[in-house]
């Protein structure tokens, strides 16, 4: 009898143990969305920026993101005029970034944003040439008749700021592409397909390898200011804190630094 009582409370005992075994494995088994995932407040805001933004916002882009872990940054890389197009169109658009105040405009206009934009950095332009100037281009004047000059369309942020400029200069040449980007003139200077191309000095410094530049007397005196905004899409989107986070960032001393190293001028305060 004693050996079957004692037999009879050693099963018991296992019983108990194997009861507590699965009620810990319960608890590592619950259902999926049973208890919140560490992603769950992890978002991914769309930034629509200038073309002549690349660079630079790239690589804040991925400065951001180690600091903010739970936010991924998409950028859109175009001319100003075409991102207002874009977001005047329905595109979700959390943070916007215009290489003018005028495409800026166009977005407040419209009701686009969620504040006042504000100012981050500013540009100039210069006169960019294949390397060794094959062409024997002097400046924005007579050397270029007959020569094929490339600059942005009209309504282009670079091509505002060259009308403006050429007016001032007096030059009246013709060129013979108009493009949508600071981007695509660069790219057919740097190709040989056209003589000079008139472009950012930023653009122009990344390509420092494959072209020469010139510069435009009175280029300081037309300066193109590059405002930044969180969109009303940010809210709707419920993206608003995370595009701020960015808008802030791109604001931040540390983010002046490396907009100096590609080129950019601090704007005045």
């Amino acid at each position: 009898m004693k050996k079957l009582a004692r037999l009879g409370a050693g099963l018991a005992v296992l019983a108990l143990a194997a009861t507590g075994l699965t009620a810990c494995g319960s608890n590592d088994s619950k259902p999926a969305g049973s208890e919140p995932s560490k992603t769950a407040d992890a978002k991914m805001i769309q930034v629509f920026a200038a073309a002549s933004l690349k660079a630079s916002f790239s690589e804040l882009g991925e400065s951001f993101q180690k600091e903010n872990p739970d936010i991924t940054v998409k950028f859109n890389f175009d001319g100003s005029s075409s991102l207002f197009d874009q977001m005047q169109g329905g595109a979700k658009a959390d943070v916007f970034a215009s290489a003018d105040e005028k495409n800026m405009k166009k977005a407040t206009d419209a009701g686009l944003n969620a504040g006042e934009p504000s100012i981050f950095v500013n540009n100039t332009l210069t006169l960019a040439v294949p390397k060794g100037n094959p062409a024997g281009v002097t400046g924005l004047n007579d050397s270029l008749n007959g020569k094929k000059l490339v600059i942005c369309a009209d309504g282009v942020p670079c091509g505002n700021a060259y009308r403006e400029l050429a007016q001032k200069v007096g030059f009246t040449g013709q060129a013979v592409s108009e493009e949508t980007s600071v981007k695509d003139v660069m790219g057919k200077v740097v190709s040989g397909e056209a003589d000079a191309g008139v472009v950012y000095q930023t653009d122009a410094l990344a390509e420092k390898d494959s072209v020469d530049t010139i510069e435009i007397p009175g280029s300081d005196t037309v300066v193109n200011a590059y405002p930044i905004m969180v969109t009303k899409m940010a809210a709707e989107n419920g993206n608003d804190a995370a595009a701020k986070a960015f808008v802030d960032f791109v604001l931040s001393d540390a983010a002046q630094k490396v907009f100096a190293k590609y080129g950019f001028m601090s704007p005045a305060k």
